[in-house]
């Protein structure tokens, strides 16, 4: 491939994304999977296209019993092994000892420093010496995901690529694959959790709301981000 990726593979089907990413990374690589269908569909590609990617999760410490349930079919499915994250402990205990257990819910600066401690600290961790990542990302998904392209440079870990093979996917197109394959599937999802992260920062959404309304809810759509998914790189 002469032309660079980030152009290159601006069109290319998932299928195409992955085996590219095999191709040029192998175990240098890794998928980024917090187990809601967009990221089993994503991880049952790999494992037709990108069999050498190792596949990791970050388990703050708040996921609903829903996810590890997925977490555990996938495992058993592929046979393969999910590298969980866990946040450091001892800031953990801190920022419950000092503020409590619900902080996150007084400003966004607080929420974002919780998310900060379970979810980017691990992350930089589990991105440790790698050369590109791989997420389920989807334009369709919220306001704050629009621009997201199938290659971008991810600046926030160093400034190694960021691959979202599944960026121009509808939600039908997800669901259409899940249903065609029998992939296993977060049980919340037919409960109206169209967004799955953290227990107390996810609810269920109305007929008619956007799908990442459940996430966060008190905040506006615009700051619906908890870090992992900065839009700063290319």
């Amino acid at each position: 491939m002469s032309a660079a990726p980030h152009e290159a593979l601006a069109g290319a089907t998932a299928d195409e994304v992955l085996a590219w990413a095999d191709r040029t990374f192998g175990k240098s690589a890794a998928i980024a999977s917090s187990f809601g269908v967009e990221d089993v569909v994503l991880i049952d590609l790999a494992q037709r296209h990108a069999p050498r990617l190792p596949i990791f999760t970050l388990d703050t410490g708040r996921l609903p019993p829903e996810t590890y349930d997925v977490m555990e079919e996938v495992r058993r499915r592929y046979g393969v092994a999910i590298l969980a994250y866990a946040p450091e402990r001892a800031a953990v205990e801190e920022l419950e000892r000092t503020k409590g257990f619900f902080s996150f819910r007084r400003s966004i600066d607080e929420r974002r420093e919780c998310c900060g401690l379970r979810k980017l600290e691990p992350l930089r961790r589990a991105l440790l010496g790698k050369s590109a990542w791989v997420t389920g990302l989807r334009r369709e998904q919220s306001v704050t995901r629009t621009g997201v392209e199938v290659v971008e440079t991810d600046a926030a870990p160093g400034g190694i690529l960021k691959l979202n093979p599944l960026a121009a996917w509808s939600e039908a197109d997800v669901w259409r694959y899940a249903r065609e394959h029998a992939l296993p599937v977060n049980a919340l999802h037919a409960r109206g959790y169209p967004s799955i992260g953290c227990a107390p920062c996810t609810r269920a959404v109305a007929p008619g709301e956007d799908v990442r309304a459940g996430r966060w809810w008190w905040e506006s759509p615009e700051h619906k981000e908890c870090g992992l998914h900065g839009r700063g790189g290319r």
